[in-house]
């Protein structure tokens, strides 16, 4: 899980507190493991970096003007840059939807490859992890989603992920089938695994299971791990736990 908190009310104080949480969760239940990362705005990367305990929770931010990616390329660059030289190992930008919805593909991949470059830059020899999120249900159809796969694929993504969760569709079923081919065909030519990520209205251990399913059946076994596929989540950590405990949890 990218336990995500992406609300317009966060602050220091409760980004704090949800990292706090995660810092505590192994003497809360001591058999779960961590989730992959702790999800934030970037300019709350240095909270997570700092509040967090063990470097193997990574600290995720949105950037890239999220989540409508509708601003200046420089400006975009600039955040993510900002966002990594604050602490993020992760950073999840959003696909150019000005430039892709017109047909104006070299565009929206040429502003996913600016983006890459600055992250890599800024890195300064770490290795930060690229997702570039779809927005598949603004897409709509199968054949726009395997296109816009490809782009984000070809442009450097590490990961491509369905949706920001702030629009009406979000993560489906068929997107993430069709994005899971586009990934297996793309490792098939190139031999670079991709990861899949999920996110939006991803609240229950069905909708769980639904993904992990599609993965599992689709890439194979081999992508159920945290370097291949991520769901992003808010509610989902109770009530995964609440479902194998067979309890209400309430513990993020």
């Amino acid at each position: 899980m990218d336990l995500t908190t992406l609300h317009p009310t966060d602050t220091v104080a409760s980004v704090t507190r949800l990292v706090e949480k995660v810092n505590a969760l192994a003497q809360a239940y001591p058999d779960y493991p961590l989730p992959a990362s702790v999800c934030v705005f970037p300019n709350f990367a240095s909270v997570v970096r700092d509040v967090r305990k063990n470097p193997a929770l990574h600290v995720t931010t949105v950037a890239g003007t999220f989540p409508a990616s509708q601003s200046y390329v420089d400006v975009k660059v600039l955040e993510c840059r900002r966002a990594v030289e604050n602490g993020a190992d992760e950073i999840d930008v959003v696909l150019a939807l000005n430039a892709f919805l017109a047909g104006d593909m070299a565009a929206a991949g040429q502003e996913l490859r600016a983006m890459k470059a600055g992250i890599d830059e800024a890195a300064a020899g770490r290795k930060i992890i690229f997702k570039v999120i779809l927005e598949t249900g603004l897409l709509v159809t199968p054949e726009k989603i395997a296109e816009a796969s490809f782009l984000a694929m070809e442009a450097g993504a590490d990961f491509i992920k369905t949706s920001t969760g702030k629009v009406e569709v979000n993560a489906t079923p068929m997107a993430a089938y069709v994005m899971c081919e586009a990934i297996r065909a793309y490792a098939q030519q190139t031999g670079r695994k991709v990861g899949f990520k999920a996110a939006g209205g991803i609240s229950t251990a069905k909708d769980a299971l639904c993904y992990w399913s599609i993965v599992s059946s689709v890439l194979g076994k081999e992508w159920l791990c945290p370097e291949l596929f991520r769901l992003g989540v808010s509610r989902l950590g109770n009530n995964l736990i609440g479902a194998i405990e067979q309890k209400t949890v309430n513990y993020f």
